[in-house]
């Protein structure tokens, strides 16, 4: 079973919004064995959407749309559709409904313009939206779904939950998909490779294993397809032991979550605790952990410290090394990592300072320098990276980084337990 998604909207194509809907789809998608074939975003423009429309129906079983279902002129989509499929319009009673009870909760008069939202093509399926006033649509041609949705995530999520996926799985017989995520640091995408080539080949055709590297990281994915789910989920089991033992001193963990929810999950299965002392990044190390549910039994908390005035009277870093030695060193990022245990009273504690550019570096310490430092109750090491000019790229690599040095940090002092 093939699936195409296609999203609807300028304000995609001119990077004002990012397109998470597809993303999100995808995986949901996958999960009930639907292989998502291509992702396509197009312009608010009535030959682009028909075009694309008439392309995914050549490759796909089931197309899914979203975007362009607004009150305004600008939303077309369901004009668009209309004349795709060559269908006149009605106006759907519990489509109007809801558009009526959302008004009233929210005590607005309800005008022409509102009302229209109800008018569909007069051959699709309403699936009535309970979160909003555009309804979803529901057609059926040579064979082919489609099934037009808001754009709006929390009203495209609802439908695909608790209406469209549903639907999909009494409808059609579809096969398992099953995925396994082995998540390695400290080494290249394609040293990686050449570690485990004997185990790829190995790989009966029904396994893929994909390469997805990121900043310092490389998640491998297994993906087996097949009708036997227990049988596939052992298969990709017995692969991943066999890549995880080939490679197992830069396993993270093997499971699909991001670097800093396997620290953490590492952490509070130790009953440890962590505070940061950022510079460089602004923060961003904390933002990486405190958007996961439950960070707080492990992450305390931190500073962000620019000015040597805060980096004195915040983390206990001495003037006489900040005078010495600069911010950006190893000298005060060690004072700033072992001052955050003292200060914060945790086990572990992040440090970073550096140039993030895309100015202020200088011969001996160019943009890019960065000190990271890491300290528990019992040890302090810190290490120099030389990144690029891009000051984004600069905070998240230095982010990953600190990231991988605490982990090393922790699983040698696992290892002395």
């Amino acid at each position: 079973m093939l699936a195409e998604i296609i999203t609807i909207g300028d304000e995609i194509l001119i990077g004002q919004i990012v397109d998470t809907n597809s993303a999100w789809m995808a995986k949901q998608l996958n999960a009930i064995g639907v292989s998502v074939k291509q992702i396509t975003s197009v312009s608010d423009n009535e030959d682009h959407i028909i075009q694309s429309l008439a392309d995914a129906e050549k490759r796909a079983d089931i197309i899914f749309i979203t975007g362009g279902l607004g009150p305004t002129k600008d939303d077309i989509t369901k004009k668009t559709l209309a004349k795709y499929f060559n269908m006149g319009f009605r106006r759907d009673e519990g489509a109007l409904e809801m558009v009526r009870q959302i008004f009233e909760k929210y005590k607005r008069p309800l005008i022409d313009i509102n009302m229209q939202q109800a008018d569909v093509p007069d051959g699709c399926e309403v699936i009535v939206n309970k979160n909003g006033t555009a309804p979803c649509m529901w057609f059926e041609q040579n064979g082919k779904i489609f099934v037009s949705m808001p754009g709006v995530p929390y009203e495209m999520m609802y439908l695909m939950d608790d209406e469209i996926l549903p639907r999909i799985k009494a409808k059609f017989k579809l096969p398992s998909i099953i995925h396994k995520t082995i998540l390695t640091a400290n080494i290249g995408e394609s040293f990686l490779a050449k570690e485990i080539e004997e185990i790829e080949d190995g790989l009966p055709r029904h396994i893929k294993l994909a390469y997805l590297p990121k900043l310092g990281q490389v998640r491998l994915r297994l993906s087996a397809t097949g009708e036997n789910e227990a049988l596939l989920k052992n298969e990709v089991d017995n692969a991943a032991k066999l890549i995880i033992e080939k490679i197992k001193k830069f396993v993270v963990v093997d499971d699909d979550i991001p670097l800093e929810k396997a620290v953490l999950n590492l952490m509070k299965e130790k009953g440890l605790t962590l505070s940061t002392a950022e510079s460089c990044t602004g923060g961003y190390i904390a933002h990486l952990i405190t958007q996961h549910p439950g960070c707080s039994s492990v992450y305390w908390g931190g500073a962000v410290a620019y000015a040597y005035e805060l980096k004195e009277s915040i983390l206990g870093v001495k003037i006489s090394t900040l005078n010495t030695f600069g911010a950006v060193s190893e000298e005060t990022v060690l004072e700033m990592a072992e001052g955050a245990i003292l200060h914060f009273k945790t086990d572990y504690a992040i440090a970073v300072s550096g140039i993030a550019g895309p100015d202020g570096g200088t011969g001996d310490k160019p943009v890019g320098t960065v000190w990271i430092a890491i300290a528990s109750k019992n040890k302090s090491l810190a290490k120099v990276f030389n990144f690029s000019n891009k000051r984004i790229q600069n905070i998240e690599r230095s982010a990953v980084s600190a990231l991988v040095m605490l982990l090393n940090l922790l699983k040698e002092d696992q290892h002395k337990e």
